[in-house]
């Protein structure tokens, strides 16, 4: 398969380069662009502005709903990585640091980096903002990229390189828990003629402590009732280093070549320590103890664009990319060493993509074009208990799963009259899914074909007040982990001739998963005031059939004979959802001006959304999507004044708050999960152009975390997670 993958891709790159050529002779010589004209920018009715364009001015000049934020939300509050920053975004929220958007699973969630997939082990919460230029959120898919985007995409746009020389160097001290940490990053940029280049580098540390309770009423080792009060400290601390050099070569006036480069590597420790108080009966207990691994992502692109004339344009990129992870686990009880877990994953990819665009006349911009991917996860994984296998037929066994996608898109970008315009796309695509094991290798073969329509309406001759409406298709793709057929045994019940429990169940991948495809309506109002501020109200609808969900069921299974209860993904019912989202931010004095003078520099931002959702299968009340939160506030400022001397010191915070809510998972099983909080306090103090300090403070006033599962059989397990408080400190300066 990746053969025939990378003989097709080698194909169509030729075949494009050829055709590029063509097209350049018979181009006459007087059609040249200015050469101002960004490279890689897609053909548009150009706008001429008096000023950068603004987030705003970006978003609203936007054929979809996307929100943009740039360098100054970024470096608004000192975050030492990206995680941090998307969790003040409206709309959006965090599970770890696992972005979700509209309250869905980070799954239905798309992550792009510079317009495509993140590769395998991308972690946000080691990118620092100082790498990003922009962040652009979109509600819908479009034709152009990746189709897996149910509750939309989070695109983040690496730093171009620089047009002047640039030396910019962060370094950055941070507090949680019994000693400090150390971050910092350093851009170089340098330009030749007719070259740029950026290099920049960023380190990190990061040290929390979780302190947490347990409460377990469930069966015991003896099958009997049983209780135990678990108390348990987790310290987990770790490094790593980003390094993502870019270099552009300008050709020409109307050809670039750009290589882009990206890689993520560091190690991590947990180390886990509880004390047990048994209440009553013979209860399985958790063992202490130390975890520790590595990862590394590395990824590379190459992106060729060729300008024939004013109205047509050729890009061509192609990337690979190669993950690695490790994991070294060894519990402990009673200072006896019990389960040991060695295990090694490698993810590797290839993509080739290009398009075609051409103005046909001052009203169409038709694109189109070819998407290809090949990925591969490579799983081995012994596991002993006291230094025997615990599964003899599994320890030590390679695993693999396969997807390969093929899709072909068209999309043409309308101006239908000086007040209405449209998107209008299709995209189709092919996703052959392999699992291998030590049982035969299962194949899985899904077509998805994704129209989208997005239709804007200028109230307004300036389109100060749009009215936006979307109707899209798009899917979810099962990750390749849960393809895999490897079971994990629960820790509790490890002696696999007895029977576990449905509260510790045993795991195991499904080979046979189908995407989940989800059909959308996206509504909204958006004005965009006179001094820059925004007022959004919107409405979303999403129909998903082949629902994923991890079920636990007793089964009859290969590794036991005894039947064992497992928790397995399936493509388990259809679903819906909605939500309505209203979004605020701008000046005081433009927003509230009974109570702000419009000239006083503090700028307030509000959103709140509401969601609903049904799961098919699962009676009402509560049967929502996983992890969707009845609704979700954010509320922030941010105020410049001046200090002793004239400095200026900018001052704000932001509050994001979800309540507390019931989910059905099951049949048999509800979750309830405790209200959340987050509180973040900052301060800039601007010493000079080239140096400025901050100091922040995140989750001020923490929430301790509360939840609850339970059975229909009238067991329950229930947890509190302290929370915590980081402070951070960091200098900026431009060399």
């Amino acid at each position: 398969m990746k053969q025939k993958f990378s003989t097709c891709a080698c194909t169509l790159t030729l075949l494009s380069l050829a055709l590029a050529s063509a097209w350049a002779q018979e181009i006459p010589g007087g059609a040249v662009e200015p050469a101002g004209r960004p490279p890689g920018g897609k053909l548009e009715r150009v706008e001429i502005l008096g000023k950068q364009a603004s987030d705003n001015d970006l978003r609203r000049r936007s054929q979809i709903a996307k929100q943009v934020y740039g360098r100054e939300e970024l470096e608004k509050y000192g975050d030492n990585n990206v995680a941090d920053v998307l969790k003040r975004l409206p709309g959006i929220t965090m599970q770890g640091n696992a972005p979700r958007m509209r309250g869905l699973g980070s799954g239905y969630t798309l992550i792009l980096l510079n317009g495509d997939p993140a590769p395998p082990g991308f972690a946000l919460d080691q990118l620092d903002p100082a790498q990003v230029e922009r962040i652009e959120v979109s509600k819908g898919p479009t034709a152009n990229q990746s189709a897996q985007a149910v509750a939309g995409s989070i695109n983040i746009i690496l730093k171009d390189a620089p047009k002047v020389s640039q030396r910019d160097l962060r370094v950055g001290v941070g507090y949680t828990v019994d000693r400090p940490t150390v971050s910092g990053s350093f851009t170089l940029g340098e330009k030749w003629d007719g070259f740029s280049l950026s290099l920049p580098v960023s380190f990190f540390q990061w040290r929390n402590r979780n302190d947490s309770i347990a409460w377990r009423n469930a069966p015991g080792l003896d099958g009997q009732a049983s209780l135990v009060r678990q108390q348990g400290e987790t310290l987990v601390y770790g490094q790593g280093i980003n390094i993502g050099p870019r270099l552009n070569w300008r050709i020409s006036d109307d050809e670039t070549l750009t290589w882009q480069s990206f890689l993520q590597k560091g190690m991590w420790n947990n180390q886990t320590a509880y004390q047990n108080q048994v209440l009553a009966g013979n209860p399985a207990l958790e063992d202490d103890g130390e975890f520790r691994g590595g990862w590394q992502s590395a990824r590379s692109n190459l992106q060729w664009v060729n300008h024939f004339s004013t109205i047509e344009r050729l890009e061509l990129k192609a990337g690979v990319s190669n993950s690695k992870g490790s994991f070294d686990g060894q519990t402990v009880r009673l200072g006896a060493p019990q389960r040991r877990t060695v295990s090694d994953t490698a993810d590797q990819s290839i993509t080739q993509a290009g398009n075609y665009s051409r103005l046909l006349n001052t009203e169409h911009n038709l694109t189109a074009g070819w998407d290809l991917e090949w990925r591969k996860r490579e799983e081995t994984r012994a596991v002993t208990e006291k230094g025997v296998p615990l599964l003899s037929d599994f320890e030590g066994q390679p695993f693999a799963a396969r997807i390969a996608r093929q899709a072909l898109y068209v999309q043409d970008e309308w101006e239908i009259n000086p007040q209405w315009s449209t998107y209008l796309g299709v995209r189709s695509e092919q996703i052959v899914s392999e699992s291998d094991g030590i049982a035969a290798a299962l194949r899985n073969t899904s077509n998805v074909l994704t129209p989208m329509v997005h239709l804007n309406y200028k109230l307004d001759a300036a389109g100060r007040d749009l009215i936006r409406a979307s109707i899209t298709r798009s899917y979810k793709a099962p990750d390749l982990s849960a393809l895999m057929a490897r079971p994990t045994i629960s820790s509790q019940f490890s002696d696999t001739s007895k029977a576990n429990t449905e509260q510790s169940p045993d795991r195991t991948g499904n080979p046979a998963l189908l995407p989940e495809l989800a059909t959308g309506l996206d509504i909204a109002f958006e004005k965009y005031l006179p001094a820059g501020g925004l007022i959004s109200v919107g409405v979303f609808y999403r129909k998903v059939d082949d629902l994923i969900r991890s079920v636990t069921g007793l089964q009859s299974v290969a590794w036991s004979t005894v039947p064992r209860w497992v928790s397995q993904p399936l493509n388990f019912s259809r679903a819906t959802t909605q939500g309505l989202e209203l979004e605020i931010k701008g000046r005081g004095g433009e927003l509230v001006p009974a109570l702000f003078d419009a000239k006083l520099p503090l700028n307030l931002r509000g959103s709140v959304n509401f969601y609903h959702s049904n799961v098919e299968a699962l009676p009402a009340p509560n049967n929502r999507l996983d992890g969707q939160q009845p609704w979700s506030g954010n509320f922030g400022f941010d105020y410049r004044m001046s200090a002793m001397g004239g400095m200026p010191v900018v001052m704000g915070g932001n509050l994001a708050f979800t309540p507390g809510y019931t989910t059905r998972q099951t049949l048999s099983q509800t979750l309830d999960q405790s209200r959340s909080r987050s509180v973040d306090l900052f301060a800039q103090f601007i010493v000079s152009p080239k140096l400025s300090a901050r100091v922040s403070v995140n989750n001020l006033a923490p929430l301790d975390s509360e939840s609850l599962t339970q059975t229909s059989d009238g067991y329950s397990t229930s947890s509190l997670r302290s929370g915590r408080s980081s402070l951070n400190f960091g200098v900026e300066i431009k060399l």
